[in-house]
């Protein structure tokens, strides 16, 4: 690229007959490295203002990049969090459930023996009973005998009397 140094430090051959003005031709030539001075600028400034945009772009890119890799690994965290937390009350539920089939067995056990025991004690006092059903009916059988052995004991003694 031609720099507007190099437009100015050109220097053209000067032909003896039918050759260019030099006055005009170096007038023009200043007139066309004013102008290409402040195109040359223009353009290395708006070159700095692109390569600066291009940096931003690059920097603003890259945090989009960790936004949504961020995003991404807030999105995989909730849902880890969320199965955590299912697979958790999973548990909790189970071992509720385990407790309460253990307390409902356990009552059920309880009240079984009970019933049992219960059982147990109504035939061991029906026994009892009728033992003592048995030695009363026992003992009233022998007290009839022994009245009627002593009413006949008395009859017999009326008798002799």
């Amino acid at each position: 690229m031609i720099t507007p140094l190099d437009i100015e430090n050109k220097k053209f051959s000067k032909q003896m007959m039918n050759g260019y003005n030099v006055e005009e031709v170096d007038e023009f030539l200043d007139e066309i490295m004013q102008d290409y001075e402040t195109n040359y600028r223009e353009l290395s400034a708006k070159n700095q203002k692109i390569e600066e945009l291009d940096n931003a772009l690059s920097h603003y890119k890259s945090i989009e990049t960790t936004l949504q890799n961020a995003l991404v690994m807030a999105q995989t965290t909730a849902e880890e969090v969320k199965n955590v937390a299912k697979q958790q009350a999973d548990q909790i539920i189970s071992e509720a459930q385990k407790e309460a089939d253990n307390i409902i067995r356990t009552s059920k056990e309880s009240v079984t023996k009970t019933l049992d025991d219960i059982e147990q004690q109504i035939r061991i006092k029906e026994q009892q009973y009728n033992d003592v059903k048995q030695q009363f009916d026992i003992y009233k059988a022998k007290m009839e005998s022994l009245l009627i052995s002593q009413s006949e004991l008395i009859k017999e003694i009326n008798k002799d009397e």
